[in-house]
């Protein structure tokens, strides 16, 4: 067995980001650009006011003056003219600044009668005017290659007048689950039978990293089978399956990918849950096997599977975030296999208490769980309160 950061290393360095494609703006959330954006325009383009008032020149806008309006400037219709001594103009909030004027008199500060100002609060040069450039400049920089998009950067690029962005191809992730022993839920349960969670789970985790999940119909333990389902999968960027890894009679993935040139680089992890992990190559095509208990397949996509899409999509790729909180309870000496265990947080988030029973098949446990408690290899045991390391979920969107 291999350890778990060694796995997780052999499995991104054996994959290469998607191709570029161009898209409309509207399609770039939660996207990855492939090239860095630059600002096509300035922004503002040119001096605004910040609020409505009046157009002035500071130097007459003394408490007391009273000045001569001269027009209007709406925001979308700049004043034609230049602003002289004593006079002023109407003006709105993100309207141009007309020439000649160097603050503006809120209009709270100032009454109108009849064309005649009375400034009631001396103005200050350069007050609540917005200069030319103060978000952007033409040319700038402002989002970098290799960032997954907000909401507030897809305002940006808008902002920016990019009606188009080159972004990172979402990466297909082919999703086989296998067995005899599973159905779709809904469907009728063989003899024996149990519901499939899998795949719908692994393709929920797929489209949180930022990838296309494609589930095929439920493969059958037979190797016919799985090769016709790994064959309709080889155009994908990565094929997943689940089930079929260890090393049981009918745990075949292995076996019937093998003629068709499945070249495995490992098996096998040091790790609970998730031991029975394949990583190889089908052909171009990479291939990550999953276990089948649910559990297991769920912590090594969290493990494995989530830094595989980042990868995919040239983001910085590597061991999930984790942040040191204090055990909830007495946490046993570990074994030689890195464990992780199901946890429920405090209210403030700042104690992990692992759940009694931590067996790799329930599922209720896991939806329950907030974090993921990290115990090395060999570690030892801990009393309640002490130092631990954890993985929160919530902060992976899964």
């Amino acid at each position: 067995m291999i350890s778990l950061d060694e796995a997780r290393a052999r499995i991104l360095a054996a994959l290469s980001p998607t191709q570029a494609e161009t898209l409309p703006l509207a399609a770039g959330w939660n996207r990855v650009l492939a090239a860095p954006l630059a600002a096509r325009l300035t922004q503002p383009p040119a001096d605004v006011s910040a609020m409505d008032g009046y157009a002035v020149r500071a130097a007459d806008a003394q408490a007391g003056a009273v000045l001569r309006r001269i027009g209007a400037a709406p925001a979308g219709h700049p004043f034609a003219g230049t602003l002289g001594a004593g006079e002023a103009v109407r003006i709105f909030t993100g309207a141009f600044v007309p020439d000649g004027a160097d603050a503006i008199l809120l209009q709270e500060d100032a009454t109108e009668q009849d064309g005649a100002v009375t400034v009631t609060e001396t103005v200050v040069a350069g007050r609540w005017i917005r200069r030319r450039g103060l978000d952007f400049s033409a040319g700038d920089v402002l989002l970098p290659a290799g960032r997954r998009l907000t909401a507030r950067d897809v305002g940006l690029a808008a902002a920016a007048n990019h009606p188009w962005l080159s972004l990172r191809r979402r990466p297909r992730i082919a999703i086989l689950a296998t067995g005899d022993e599973i159905a779709l839920p809904g469907d009728p349960l063989p003899p024996g039978g149990i519901v499939s969670s899998n795949a719908h789970a692994l393709a929920a985790l797929v489209l949180a990293g930022g990838g296309e999940p494609i589930v095929a119909p439920i493969v059958a333990d037979d190797r016919d089978a799985i090769v016709a389902a790994a064959r309709a999968a080889a155009g994908c960027d990565l094929i997943v399956t689940t089930g079929g890894a260890s090393v049981g009679e009918h745990d075949l993935v292995q076996a019937a990918l093998g003629p068709e040139g499945f070249a495995l680089d490992f098996w096998k992890i040091a790790m609970r849950p998730g031991k029975p992990l394949i990583w190889g190559r089908l052909g171009a095509t990479p291939l990550l096997g999953l276990p089948g208990n649910p559990v297991s397949a769920l912590v090594c996509g969290v493990q494995f599977l989530l830094p595989a899409l980042a990868a995919l999509q040239a983001l910085p790729a590597g061991p999930p975030p984790t942040r040191m909180l204090r055990a909830g309870a007495a946490l046993a000496a570990n074994d030689r296999r890195f464990d992780h265990l199901r946890a429920s947080l405090s209210p403030d988030g700042g104690t992990a208490t692992p759940f009694p029973t931590q067996d790799s098949s329930m599922l209720a446990t896991l939806a329950r769980a907030e974090a993921l408690i990290l115990r090395a290899p060999h570690a030892p045991a801990l009393p309640a309160g002490a130092a631990v390391e954890a993985i929160i979920l919530a902060e992976l969107g899964v």
